[in-house]
Order: structure tokens, then sequence, then C-alpha cells
């Protein structure tokens, strides 16, 4: 089924209900596989994103308890290939689902803390997974940064439009992964993955990396890349 056709009267409703702004969208790639990492403030995230290329091998990885969520999830399945993760444990199924989808060059979508940010919005700790889908598939890594769509539904009660600004990084590689250092591997490059991140939001959405030393060294190469 050709599920293009469906993103135009989501993109209508996003743009009608919210003040949306995409920032530097030409990062994201035209072909290929390609693996979007991005944070997580709300429901909406994902309707969201599925919005920014107009792709037809987009796949994201959604929370399998939004399956229940049938509105929701028809929704989604309408505007892209869906894999379904049981974020509480780790999903081997649903890994492989998204790695063949990334070797086929698909573009797929994750949001690394596995869950919402809901108390402070800030960052959560990034879960591993992210940086295993881009070791194994070699694909480059695109950074994205969502702000304000924790507020849309409140804003909506007041009819107001709330302001959603999604931000796009430059796609980056990680090192090859060692055979001897897995483990370290993993957790030196999610942490790479979500500093990436916070180095495209505004400081009180940085969270658990906000005083990371390598989110400090990515904010000093942007400010010396504009002098």
């Amino acid at each position: 089924m050709d599920k293009k056709p469906f993103l135009a009267p989501i993109k209508f409703l996003v743009r009608t209900l919210t003040k949306f702004e995409v920032v530097n969208q030409d990062y994201i790639p035209k072909v290929g596989g390609a693996l979007i990492t991005t944070n997580h403030l709300s429901r909406l995230d994902t309707p969201l994103l599925l919005t920014l290329t107009d792709r037809k091998d987009l796949v994201a990885i959604v929370a399998k308890k939004y399956q229940q969520k049938t509105f929701f999830k028809w929704i989604l399945e309408r505007i892209g290939t869906m894999v379904w993760m049981d974020r509480s444990r780790i999903d081997f199924a649903a890994l492989r689902d998204a790695l063949d989808h990334l070797r086929h060059g698909a573009i797929v979508g994750i949001a690394p803390e596995g869950t919402r940010s809901r108390e402070t919005s800030g960052l959560l700790e990034g879960k591993q997974g992210a940086a295993l889908l881009a070791a194994r598939a070699s694909v480059p890594i695109v950074p994205i940064a969502i702000t304000g769509s924790e507020k849309i539904n409140h804003a909506l009660l007041r009819l107001k439009r709330q302001r959603v600004t999604i931000r796009v990084g430059e796609p980056y590689l990680l090192p090859e992964m060692g055979r001897d250092d897995r483990q370290a591997w993993l957790a030196r490059n999610t942490d790479e993955i979500m500093c990436r991140i916070g180095a495209l939001l505004p400081p009180e959405y940085r969270g658990f990396y906000a005083h990371h030393p390598r989110l400090f060294e990515l904010l000093g190469e942007r400010e010396a890349e504009k002098e």
C-alpha cells in the first residue's frame, strides 16, 4: 500500500494546530539507510517525525504498548512502517526487524531513551539499542531534537497553537565496534548519540547529559565553526 497520500492530512493538521518549524531538514538523507535518533517528549512525537520526509521507506520503532491504542496505531501504520518494541525487556526480535529494514536501505527512527521524559522534559539516560543498530547496519546516524511537543495538548485545550521546533543535526558515523571491548564501546557511543541530540537542544532540555564532557566538546565545536 502506498502510504504517502496519508501524509498530506497529517502535515495539514500539524501545521494548522501548531506553530511548526523544522531546522536543517536537508540533513535527512534522500536515499539509503539511516538511523534517526531523537529525544522523546510526547505521544505526538512519532506523527510529527513522520512528516519530515516524503520517503516511502520510513520506519518508526514504537513501544509495543501503543498497539492497544487502536486509533493511534491506525494512523501510524498509514503514514509509515512500525516496528513494535517491548520496552520492558531487550526485544531482540524487534531489533532484528529494525536491522533488516536498515540493511535494505530504509530510514529508521528510534528514541534511545526508550520512554517519554514526562516530569522535566530533559533527556533521560539513553539505552544501548540505537548504538547497536547503527554498528550492525553500518549506517549514518541523524540526530534530531524536538522541543515544545510536550505542551501541545495543554495548548489545544486553551485554543492556542503551541510552538514546536524540530532541529535536525548533521549525519555522522560511529567508529567500528571492537571485538574485545563491546560493552565499553556500547556505553561510550550511547553517550555519543545522546550528547549529539543534547547539543541540538536548549539547556533546559538536556537533562541527564547537561554536564557531560562530550556535550561540552560538541557545543564548543559548534561555537568554533561560527567564528
